[in-house]
C-alpha cells in the first residue's frame, strides 16, 4: 500500500470484501487452486510452506499494507504457500478480475506490483546466498536485523520484535538446525546483543548486531 499514490490506494481498498478474523486463521492454503488476492489491512501473518519431512518452513512475514496471493492471480497456478494470521487481523479479499481491471486503469500500480514481486524475489535470493555463504551466527544476526527493520518497535531497552517467532520457525527462516539456533541465541545474549523472552526478541545493540551480520550501517 505504501508504494501507491493516495488515489490508487483508495481505489484498491474499495475493490475487496473486508473481513476480520482472530489469530490462527488460514487466509491462503498451500496447494489450493484459487486466484483471489488478499490485501492485509491490519495485523501480522506468517507465510509457510511444507517441506519433505512434514514440517512447515517459515518463508516470510507479512504486515498491514502487504498484498498476498499475487502469484496465483498472475499465473493461475495453485498456491505456493500458506498464510496464517498471528493475531487479530483485518483484510480484504479481491477477485482476480477486479484486480486486473484495477491494474489496467492504474498503470503506475502495475509497475509497483512488478517492483514488489521483484523485491520479494531479491529477498528470497539473498536468503539462498546467506545459507551457502555465511556461518549460522551471521545468518541469525542478519535475519534478526531484518526483522528489526520490518517488524521492530523502539523502546527504552532497544528494538523489540513483537512477532511471536518460535525457535523452530527462526531455524527454518535461517536455514539452520534448531540446536544451532539455541546455541547462537545463547551466545548473542552473552554478548549483550539480544534478550529473548517467550517468543519475543529484544535487540539491545542493533549497530553491533548489524556489524556481526556483515550488514551496512543502518540508514537513519
Amino acid at each position: 500500500m505504501r508504494r501507491l499514490e493516495p488515489p490508487a490506494r483508495t481505489a484498491l481498498l474499495d475493490l475487496g470484501v473486508r473481513r476480520q478474523v482472530p489469530a490462527g486463521q488460514i487466509l491462503i492454503h498451500e496447494g489450493v487452486r484459487e486466484s483471489h488476492l488478499v490485501l492485509l489491512e491490519e495485523g501480522l501473518t506468517k507465510v509457510t510452506a511444507s517441506v519433505p519431512d512434514g514440517r512447515a518452513a517459515l518463508l516470510s512475514l507479512r504486515v498491514g499494507g502487504d498484498l498476498m496471493g499475487e502469484m496465483s492471480a498472475l499465473n493461475d497456478k495453485p498456491r505456493s504457500a500458506t498464510v496464517t494470521t498471528c493475531g487479530p487481523t483485518v483484510y480484504s479479499v479481491i477477485s482476480r478480475d477486479r484486480f486486473n481491471q484495477f491494474l489496467r486503469t492504474h498503470p503506475q500500480a502495475a509497475l509497483e506490483l512488478a517492483a514488489m514481486v521483484s523485491d520479494r524475489l531479491r529477498w528470497s535470493n539473498r536468503r539462498r546466498i546467506d545459507f551457502t555463504s555465511y556461518a549460522v551466527k551471521i545468518r541469525v544476526a542478519r535475519v534478526i536485523a531484518e526483522l528489526c527493520r520490518t517488524h521492530g518497535r523502539r523502546s527504552r531497552d532497544g528494538v523489540v520484535i513483537d512477532v511471536r517467532l518460535t525457535q523452530p520457525e527462526l531455524a527454518t527462516i535461517c536455514g539452520a538446525a534448531e540446536t544451532s539456533i539455541q546455541k547462537t541465541l545463547r551466545e548473542l545474549r552473552a554478548d549483550g546483543l539480544v534478550d529473548t523472552d517467550y517468543r519475543r526478541i529484544t535487540v539491545r545493540d542493533l549497530p553491533r548486531l548489524r556489524a556481526l551480520g556483515e550488514l551496512d550501517p543502518e540508514e537513519r
